[in-house]
């Protein structure tokens, strides 16, 4: 379905980057998504990068031996960070990137140009972590976490939509994946629930669901880290990944 909606180019979008904006998140089996896709289609253009419309994502996350930034975001912590690298294969472009959620719900994301993805981070990847951080901690290489994504931009609101398919990941001991799941991020500078994606999921039963692929990934790659927290939501992502 993806080839009816209208394209636009990267530097088209580049006035809906939203690198300080709320996000929700919506998750729903693959099954929904021919139905959602016609819905949507009037009311979205879609990224499209040298002719491709859905672009693949490579990403390594880095934290510290005791997991802080993932026992952060399960103790539901307000100012906590996420630190990764992530490769935009269309693009040919690489990021060191630092996600922040702020104490009043909105993501902020910094990033800078990097020529490769490391294993280990340079004193000058050091040196920008901390900065944004404001302390220094010793993060090393975790995991990568691959997916392919389909980005939509609303046609007149200053509204941006991420769907990520075809989720995999890995660590050096071992591999999952969550692949008949669909992960949409609605961002926007504020929150605007008469958004036309969210009123059409509504009417699918498509409902908010808080998700952080970087803990769910931790939680499958390492099934013993302290994860009481994240039960309820584990339960229901088995649930909607079982659907038929």
């Amino acid at each position: 379905m993806i080839q009816h909606f209208s394209s636009i180019s990267l530097e088209e979008m580049s006035g809906v980057k939203l690198m300080n904006r709320v996000d929700t998140k919506f998750i729903f089996n693959q099954q929904k998504l021919p139905d959602l896709l016609r819905a949507l289609d009037a009311f979205y253009r879609i990224l499209e990068i040298e002719g491709k419309r859905i672009q693949d994502y490579k990403s390594l996350y880095y934290d510290t031996d005791g997991r802080k930034f993932f026992m952060d975001h399960h103790n539901n912590r307000v100012n906590r960070n996420k630190v990764r690298f992530r490769k935009y294969i269309q693009s040919n472009l690489s990021f060191l990137e630092v996600k922040r959620k702020n104490n009043k719900g909105n993501t902020i994301k910094k990033r800078t140009k990097v020529k490769n993805i490391p294993t280990a981070l340079s004193d000058i990847n050091k040196e920008y972590v901390e900065n944004i951080i404001g302390k220094s901690l010793d993060i090393k290489a975790k995991q990568w976490i691959n997916f392919s994504r389909i980005t939509f931009i609303h046609k007149k609101n200053k509204e941006r939509i991420t769907m990520d398919i075809n989720l995999s990941f890995e660590n050096a001991k071992k591999n999952g994946n969550l692949k008949n799941i669909v992960i949409v991020e609605v961002k926007q500078e504020r929150m605007n629930r008469s958004s036309n994606f969210m009123r059409i999921a509504k009417e699918m039963r498509i409902f908010p669901t808080r998700l952080s692929k970087y803990c769910i990934s931790t939680i499958y790659l390492e099934p013993n880290i302290k994860q009481n927290r994240f039960k309820r939501k584990l339960l229901f992502l088995n649930k909607i990944e079982n659907q038929s």
